[in-house]
């Protein structure tokens, strides 16, 4: 074979019978033997040669082993920011040995399933062309400060941002990928519907977090809230499918006084069969929660109405949870919410405003009776 060189081991021996192979197919073949170590004549086992496609010119396809690697380098550490923020994604890369001349270079940036099943594409751009896809559109750039440099930029973060991207670096056969990790400040919150306990299957229960200016929370955000002292004895889905909830306090009806603290999980449940509650998660606002001081009371209609009137719209839980946690929202009046909830938010414990913790207290969902409203206004 022309073309070919190898540093410190033969190339292996082909069979006869594959010798009427095109160039190209007996070297991918070669290559293959080399890797898995297979044996046609005492073949040497493969030690790590590294390759990349010769993008020349002519345009004729050489390939070579030249000893040079392609390395990527991402961020260790997680990034944390909050939603509406502008982000930058670090993404280098670089060939060792350096290269005299530049190369013709692809980049990828994929978004990672939490099930790991899936990549969602973010970005491609080879050169100065690029490509943007769905709702990262009109948001997201590539930044290329400096020649090795391939970092991606998000601009107004949404809920839906936060998960495990990857940086990938095409050169020929070449494709080296590291991954960053973006992490909203945010807070999760147990949720279940007007008509009940458990009756959520994986869909709806994404569904009614959306429905609340918020997401279906992953393992990751429910395991923060419960080392922040989350308990909560109802099972809820979250993201990858499955079914769990967290106790700071064991007692009997939640896994029993036996167990220590910690996630107690259902597993990985039927997404159309199987009905639980939901852990949503939600991050900052980029509006105002208020409570309407008004001397009525209201009706679920008529709070809606007045919220209208005060030029605002009537507050959905997500953003209750969100003012609470990130701009001590603390009123020690009950008031109605989008979803017919009824609830009030207390950043400093004080009698008659509820148990001795800071949290959002819940009436339920009352058919009858009048309360206050908590408004909602864009900033």
């Amino acid at each position: 074979m022309t073309g070919l060189t190898s540093t410190s081991m033969e190339m292996p021996l082909i069979s006869s019978r594959f010798q009427n192979l095109p160039q190209v197919m007996l070297f991918s073949l070669a290559v293959m033997l080399l890797q898995t170590g297979s044996s046609y004549g005492s073949l040497p086992f493969y030690n790590g040669f590294y390759y990349d496609r010769v993008m020349n010119d002519k345009g004729d396809g050489e390939v070579l082993f030249n000893g040079v690697r392609l390395m990527v380098e991402t961020s260790d550490d997680a990034i944390f920011t909050h939603r509406g923020a502008n982000v930058t994604l670090p993404c280098r890369y670089h060939y060792a040995p350096k290269l005299d001349a530049p190369r013709r270079i692809r980049i990828k940036w994929s978004k990672l399933r939490e099930d790991n099943t899936k990549e969602r594409d973010v970005l491609v751009a080879s050169g100065r062309k690029h490509r943007i896809f769905g709702e990262f559109r009109g948001r997201t750039h590539l930044q290329q400060e400096a020649a090795d440099e391939a970092s991606l930029v998000i601009n107004d973060l949404r809920l839906h941002d936060a998960g495990k991207y990857r940086c990938e670096v095409i050169d020929g056969l070449e494709d080296e990928s590291g991954t960053v990790d973006l992490e909203l400040q945010g807070v999760v919150f147990p949720y279940q519907p007007p008509h009940g306990r458990y009756k959520l299957n994986f869909h709806e229960a994404k569904k009614s977090c959306e429905d609340q200016d918020a997401v279906i929370a992953s393992f990751d955000q429910l395991f923060k809230s419960w080392m922040e002292g989350l308990d909560w004895c109802n099972a809820g889905w979250l993201i990858d499918g499955t079914v769990q909830y967290p106790i700071t306090l064991p007692r009997e009806p939640c896994g029993g006084n036996h167990l220590e603290p910690g996630i107690r999980s259902y597993g990985e449940r039927h997404k159309n069969l199987h009905h639980f509650d939901v852990f949503c998660f939600s991050s900052a606002l980029k509006g105002t929660v208020y409570y309407l001081d008004h001397n009525q009371k209201f009706t679920l209609e008529e709070a809606k109405q007045a919220c209208q009137d005060d030029q605002g719209e009537i507050a959905k839980v997500g953003q209750l949870y969100s003012a609470w946690k990130f701009l001590d929202l603390d009123r020690c009046d009950a008031g109605w919410l989008a979803d017919g909830s009824v609830r009030y938010p207390i950043a400093s414990p004080r009698p008659n405003c509820g148990p001795p913790e800071p949290g959002v207290r819940s009436f339920g969902f009352p058919q009858t009776g009048k309360f206050g409203v908590y408004c909602y206004k864009m900033s």
